[in-house]
């Protein structure tokens, strides 16, 4: 393979290893370096346009990690990475790095990317309850990770709370905002059922103790045309004996707690006795 081709496949900078794995030569890359391919360091080859801090983890033999590693997988994220999370043997993290030790799995074979189990594992051993989980469930829900895979490999009381977060993993949430609000009310002990097709309505994203809908629209700023969609479905499920209530990205993530009141307010206000629709 040709050495641009070769380092834009690895994301615009490889070391010789990887490179050889695709196919270039020794000879190839001497070549590229008289003609003017940068080589920030011994074996280590970089196009012009390389991230410089891509080209900083592999001068370190760091690999990302963790939360700074699901863009790259494209795992839903509660919040944006600070710190950057990196793994390598040796040396102490720097001021603006959160440090992982052990990795299980190979690396990616062309990025400087932890492999996708490593990155799970780590999530769950390092972040909030809420933020590893929907990380992990994206992946079971793409059909690219398993619980069990990660339970195996989470064993001992060190590991307890990481093996507690994957209790809680579904199947069948379509954003990040399903995910955690569904969390949010089943850990409250709130009965809930995910995607959930009444007739006449369509799916809908949440129904709880089988009578009270609860909708979720990521968006900032609603179209009209979709605002009056979503009412007139509103209208078509209390027609049929449903309460609806509805909630955006802002109280789903930011205020969970008045989110889950505010439910409970409604259940406990039906006497928690109510039937549901027919």
């Amino acid at each position: 393979m040709e050495v641009t081709r070769a380092l834009t496949l690895c994301g615009g900078v490889a070391r010789r290893p990887a490179l050889a794995k695709l196919g270039v030569s020794d000879a190839a890359l001497r070549r590229a370096v008289r003609a003017g391919l940068p080589q920030p360091a011994r074996g280590l080859y970089a196009l012009p346009s390389a991230a410089p801090a891509d080209v900083a983890l592999l001068l370190r033999r760091q690999v990302l990690t963790c939360i700074s590693a699901a863009p790259f997988y494209g795992l839903w994220a509660v919040t944006p990475a600070g710190l950057r999370h990196v793994c390598y043997q040796r040396g102490i993290a720097a001021e603006d790095e959160v440090a992982h030790r052990e990795l299980i799995l190979p690396p990616h074979p062309h990025r400087p990317v932890a492999a996708l189990g490593d990155v799970l594992i780590h999530a769950l051993r390092c972040l909030p309850p809420r933020e590893s989980l929907v990380m992990v469930e994206c992946a079971v829900q793409r059909g690219d990770m398993s619980v069990q895979f990660l339970q195996e490999r989470l064993p001992g009381r060190r590991n307890g709370k990481a093996r507690q977060v994957l209790g809680w993993v579904d199947r069948g949430a379509e954003s990040l905002l399903e995910t955690l609000a569904r969390t949010t009310f089943r850990q409250a002990g709130i009965h809930v059922d995910a995607q959930v097709y009444i007739e006449g309505v369509g799916y809908v994203d949440l129904l709880l103790e089988g009578w009270l809908v609860v909708e979720l629209d990521g968006r900032q700023h609603g179209e009209w045309a979709q605002v009056r969609k979503d009412h007139q479905r509103n209208n078509r499920s209390v027609v049929q004996g449903y309460t609806v209530l509805r909630y955006y990205y802002a109280d789903v993530v930011h205020r969970p707690e008045q989110m889950l009141a505010e439910v409970l307010a409604v259940l406990s206000g039906a006497g928690g006795a109510r039937q549901a629709p027919r």
